[in-house]
């Protein structure tokens, strides 16, 4: 079964990421290169990115054929999408277990998604 993980972060959070010094970012995502590699081993990683400054965001609408783009963010809320993993595992209680190795997962909201199953349609 394949489950998308979300991580969502806030203003506050990345100004603390911005403060640290290169070092620290790199002794921080530790963290992250251990679990990628567990992950891997396990064959349950399918694919997994940080994602840059909500402001650097495109909305792309497509009116009359055409592609129209309006500058983010868009969502009026204080959490906004931080990173992502897409996975592979036997179950959402698998899923959850994973999360909780998420460095990032004890200061952010952490939603857990199944990816549905279109195969029968193609």
């Amino acid at each position: 079964m394949k489950f998308l993980v979300l991580i969502y972060g806030n203003p506050e959070s990345r100004a603390v990421w911005d403060s640290l010094t290169d070092e620290q970012k790199k002794e921080g995502m530790a963290g992250y290169a251990a679990l990628h590699a567990e992950l891997a081993e396990r064959q349950e990683l399918v694919a997994s990115e940080s994602l840059d400054d909500p402001g650097l965001t495109k909305q792309v609408l497509i009116r009359d054929g055409k592609p129209l783009t309006t500058d983010g963010p868009f969502a009026e809320v204080k959490e906004q999408l931080a990173g992502f993993y897409l996975l592979d595992c036997d179950s959402m209680d698998r899923a959850v277990d994973i999360v909780a190795k998420i460095p990032e997962a004890p200061f952010s909201v952490v939603e857990v998604r199944p990816v549905r199953d279109l195969s029968a349609y193609s």
